[in-house]
């Protein structure tokens, strides 16, 4: 059952991700970068007020790491451009990482069923998808992140459509049969 709900998960991401980006590829990186920036804030803050409510109670630790994560987070407030260029480099790794893990998934299936070559068409394309962002972003950020957010969406479908036609029929391990004689009669209390 986890590798189903890791497969559905991995599918919800993608889906998501895949249509901010072709939806709003002008603003999604930016927009990407800003919430990255506001979760690095937000629990960096929290501990940063619990240790000055707390410091007249005892001597704590300086919570060094939440003021890094704090300023970390600013900074990624401040200048998204900035990180929104790295995000291209970020978002075209994960696009290739996600074809390979795609082709080793149906490399594996082929241990329990033939799969057709067919098959394999998508996860190649996001695979040099995401290679072409790596190693050739020369075009806008604009035009970038929608080909990785269509490369996202196809992922996504090819996901879902891996996982229906093969995840079911994946041989499950069979529970050890129970014997007889390994069953004990509980004892009653009183």
């Amino acid at each position: 059952m986890k590798s189903v709900n890791y497969s559905l998960m991995r599918t919800i991401c993608a889906l998501v991700i895949g249509l901010v980006l072709v939806l709003f590829p002008a603003q999604a990186g930016e927009y990407l970068v800003l919430t990255i920036g506001i979760v690095f804030m937000v629990p960096s803050l929290i501990t940063l007020i619990g240790y000055f409510v707390q410091k007249s109670e005892g001597r704590f630790r300086f919570p060094v790491e939440a003021l890094g994560s704090l300023l970390f987070g600013l900074w990624l407030v401040i200048m998204p451009g900035f990180f929104a260029d790295l995000l291209t480099f970020v978002l075209g790794f994960i696009l290739m990482l996600g074809g390979v893990q795609q082709v080793a998934s149906l490399m594996a299936a082929r241990k329990w069923m033939p799969v057709p070559g067919g098959f394999y068409v998508v996860p190649v394309l996001i695979l040099l998808a995401g290679l072409v962002s790596l190693f050739n972003p020369t075009g806008t950020r604009s035009t970038v992140f929608v080909i990785i957010g269509i490369a996202s969406l196809c992922y996504a479908l090819s996901e879902l459509l891996t996982w229906l036609k093969f995840g079911r029929k994946r041989p499950r391990p069979e529970a050890p049969a129970v014997k007889d004689n390994d069953i004990e009669d509980a004892e009653i209390i009183g």
